[in-house]
């Protein structure tokens, strides 16, 4: 898929799953967890152990039956290596100009950070084609209206504090997408092996976006 591709499909999916896992054979078995209860938005963080490597592993694993990419970028140079890996889209919890200038030449979909509307504007103009609102458990679905009065044409996605129960009220308030990490996928349960239990929050959440748009 290309870049457009990409933000297309994701708008459409409307749900990346933010995964910090614990190992990179759990890390796996979670993604199989997630694409069982019906999420295609898979983001590998850079803080998953040998993130590179996994994200390498769920490409050959899985291809085009998930939108694959690396969050938690910091240095330039992950942005190469993670598209190299195989990822379709980046995502960075920070905004800076040497960053943001290397994962917009990458060609790939890119998400930047922001917290404040002066943040937001910035990661705009520096290439972000999806604003990443970070952490939007400071914030809520208010924050991001109040954003959309004076940029209206920024696409923007909370990570942090969406869950199923209020993810209808961050769509409401005009999101192009939510990230979910621990509330959808918590590393605990694939410590303990409860895989089963990844699946069937994961089809909660995907029921739930899928309501949430709709309104």
């Amino acid at each position: 898929m290309n870049k457009q591709a990409v933000l297309e499909k994701i708008g459409e999916i409307g749900l990346l799953a933010v995964i910090r896992g614990p190992s990179p054979e759990l890390t796996v078995k979670m993604v199989e967890a997630l694409i069982e209860g019906g999420v295609r938005g898979i983001e590998i963080t850079y803080s998953t152990p040998n993130a590179v490597e996994v994200v390498k592993k769920l490409e050959s694993l899985f291809g085009e039956q998930i939108v694959l990419g690396m969050g938690t970028l910091t240095e330039p140079y992950q942005a190469e290596e993670a598209k190299s890996a195989g990822a379709r889209f980046l995502v960075s919890p920070v905004c800076y100009a040497e960053l943001a200038q290397a994962m917009t030449a990458s060609g790939l979909a890119v998400m930047i950070g922001a917290l404040t509307p002066t943040e937001v504007f910035q990661a705009y103009r520096l290439g972000s084609d999806v604003v990443k609102l970070f952490p939007g458990s400071l914030t809520g679905p208010a924050y991001v209206k109040a954003l959309k009065g004076p940029f209206p044409n920024i696409p923007i996605m909370p990570t942090g504090g969406v869950s199923a129960e209020n993810v209808g009220e961050w769509f409401a308030a005009g999101v192009f997408g939510v990230g979910a990490g621990s509330e959808l996928c918590p590393p605990n349960l694939a410590k303990e092996g409860r895989f089963a239990e990844i699946s069937a929050k994961a089809r909660q959440f995907v029921e739930a976006v899928n309501a949430g748009r709709v309104k």
